[in-house]
């Protein structure tokens, strides 16, 4: 649907579209998701050539607003509770965040309201976890989504913008910049805001970043520094987090956290140990994931200094693609659909904006 905007050739998009909604689409609370079923349609039909699918994107996003309401319902509820959430919840791919990036794209601004409440809930009441008081996005999840006994025995911090804190503090953010607030969503900023400058760790080659997960016997403890540096990805890694660190930044005026998420990201693009470790093209993890997200913070940035390294990460990323080719399985986080777009997008002399929301990162 991107490309076509750009290209005025609607052929293939058109057949995608028919092809997807051929089949059953996901459409239970505990199943649909911005990824997965009929919010995921609904993303993609936002993009199509109004007044083409006008019909068919005001059902879905009925539909989509009914899933909202149930899983906000329930969350609420386990909140009155005290319990901790399950990762799916609030997170991204399969949580409210994700739901509510789409309803700020389709500017469904009263559901978006309501799922900001829940965010600003979510980053402001904290829990209490095996006598520790933990913030309310404290997962009882280990890092696969499931609890799990051992070392994320109690649960963990998710430092990732695609399944984290980062994903919530990001929308909250995107929100209050496109003029969509709730009460208390400015509290919740610089609570976000607070807590990623605080964990920000020294790392043994000198930059700065972010774990990207903290079981409870670790978070008690504290920010540590020496730690190896992380693979500076979208999902999980820096650049990521560093986005959505600038994002509230910008949306409180907080220029002296702005300066530091791009000094970080700034950082973790010139470390060469980290740059190792991207082992593939991806959105999710790989090259185009990274050269997206420097994109968009170097677009907001103070200093050039993030987009004068743009051509090298870019270099790399042609570089891998004239290796190993881009990826062959399907998908826009992990497969060769999410590389063309980033591509699509890096490459346009004047990109169709937005699709970047359901990355978070405009």
């Amino acid at each position: 649907m991107v490309a076509a905007r750009s290209s005025g050739d609607w052929a293939a998009a058109r057949a995608a579209a028919q092809a997807v909604a051929a089949s059953p689409l996901a459409a239970h609370p505990d199943e649909a998701s911005l990824y997965r079923g009929v919010p995921a349609l609904a993303y993609a039909l936002h993009f199509a050539e109004p007044p083409a699918y006008a019909r068919t994107a005001a059902e879905l996003d009925a539909e989509t607003i009914a899933v909202v309401a149930a899983r906000l319902d329930a969350a609420h509820r386990r909140m009155d509770s005290g319990r901790p959430p399950r990762m799916r919840e609030y997170d991204l791919i399969s949580g409210l965040t994700g739901l509510g990036a789409l309803l700020l794209l389709r500017e469904r601004h009263t559901a978006l309201e309501h799922i900001l409440q829940y965010l600003v809930r979510l980053l402001t009441e904290p829990l209490t976890v095996a006598d520790r008081h933990l913030p309310g996005w404290w997962t009882i999840d280990g890092p696969g989504g499931s609890p799990e006994t051992g070392t994320y025995n109690g649960g963990h911090a998710n430092f990732g913008i695609a399944h984290g804190m980062p994903g919530p503090l990001a929308l909250l953010a995107l929100a209050a910049r496109a003029g969509v607030t709730v009460d208390g969503q400015e509290k919740a900023i610089d609570e976000g805001i607070t807590f990623l400058t605080a964990w920000a760790q020294p790392s043994s080659t000198g930059s700065i970043g972010w774990p990207d997960t903290v079981p409870l016997h670790a978070f008690v403890k504290g920010p540590i520094s020496g730690a190896s540096p992380r693979r500076p990805s979208w999902c999980y890694g820096t650049p990521g987090i560093g986005r959505a660190l600038q994002l509230a930044a910008l949306a409180r005026g907080n220029e002296a956290a702005r300066q530091f998420a791009e000094q970080v990201v700034l950082g973790a693009i010139t470390d060469h140990l980290q740059l190792s470790q991207i082992r593939d093209a991806t959105l999710c993890h790989g090259w185009a994931g990274l050269l997206l997200t420097c994109d968009r913070v170097a677009s907001d940035a103070v200093s050039p200094a993030i987009a004068n390294e743009l051509p090298a990460l870019r270099a790399r990323l042609d570089a891998h693609l004239v290796q190993h080719d881009i990826p062959k399985g399907a998908g826009l986080l992990t497969g060769r659909a999410g590389v063309l777009l980033a591509l699509h997008t890096l490459n346009a002399p004047q990109p169709f904006p937005g699709w970047e929301t359901c990355l978070v990162l405009n």
